[in-house]
C-alpha cells in the first residue's frame, strides 16, 4: 500500500527538481554563490561541499572588446559578434583557473554584472562556456545595447573591469 503513494509523491519530487523554468525569477535572479559547470545546453551544480575559492585577480591592462563592431553602428540580424580578450586566456566553463575565463553577452541587460556575481542564464545573458570566441545573435530591428562581460570558469563575473558595452541599431 505505501508504494502506491510512494510512486506519485517520487516524481512530484522529480518534476520540481528536474523543473527549468524560463520565469523571471528563475532566470533572471540567480546571483547566489551556487557553483555551476556549464554543460553545453545547461548549467548543472557543481560540489558544493567544497570550499568555492575568491573570483581570480585580474592582471594589469587585462580587457574583452567587440572585434568586429563599434558603437553607435547600423547591422543586420542575425548579428554576427566577435570577442576579443587580452590579458587572460580564453578558457570553457568549469574549473576556476587563475588568468583565464570565458565571454557572456548581455543584451540590453545593462552594463555589467557585479564582480563575483554569477551571470544569469537566459535569453539576454548568452553563455560561451566552451571558449568560443564569435557568435550569431539573432536581435528585432531597433536600438540595443550589447555588453561582453568576461567571467571565470563557475561563472562568476569579473565584474566592470573586464566588460565593454556597445550601442547598435539593427536594421
Amino acid at each position: 500500500m505505501r508504494k502506491i503513494y510512494f510512486l506519485p509523491a517520487a516524481l512530484l519530487v522529480g518534476m520540481v527538481a528536474c523543473n527549468n523554468a524560463d520565469n523571471k525569477s528563475a532566470a533572471g535572479a540567480d546571483t547566489t554563490k551556487t557553483a555551476t559547470k556549464d554543460t553545453g545546453m545547461a548549467m548543472a551544480p557543481v560540489d558544493s561541499t567544497k570550499a568555492v575559492p575568491d573570483v581570480p585577480p585580474v592582471p594589469a591592462g587585462a580587457k574583452v572588446y567587440f572585434k568586429n563592431l563599434k558603437n553607435g553602428q547600423t547591422v543586420t540580424s542575425p548579428v554576427k559578434v566577435e570577442m576579443g580578450v587580452d590579458g587572460l586566456k580564453l578558457d570553457t566553463a568549469g574549473a576556476i583557473v587563475a588568468g583565464t575565463g570565458h565571454h557572456h553577452l548581455l543584451i540590453d541587460a545593462g552594463d555589467s554584472i557585479p564582480k563575483g556575481t554569477v551571470v544569469p542564464k537566459d535569453s539576454t545573458h548568452l553563455h560561451f562556456g566552451k571558449a568560443q570566441s564569435s557568435a550569431e545573435v539573432k536581435l528585432a530591428p531597433g536600438k540595443h545595447v550589447l555588453t561582453l562581460q568576461f567571467a571565470d570558469g563557475i561563472h562568476r563575473s569579473y565584474g566592470s573591469q573586464l566588460a565593454t558595452t556597445i550601442n547598435v541599431t539593427v536594421k
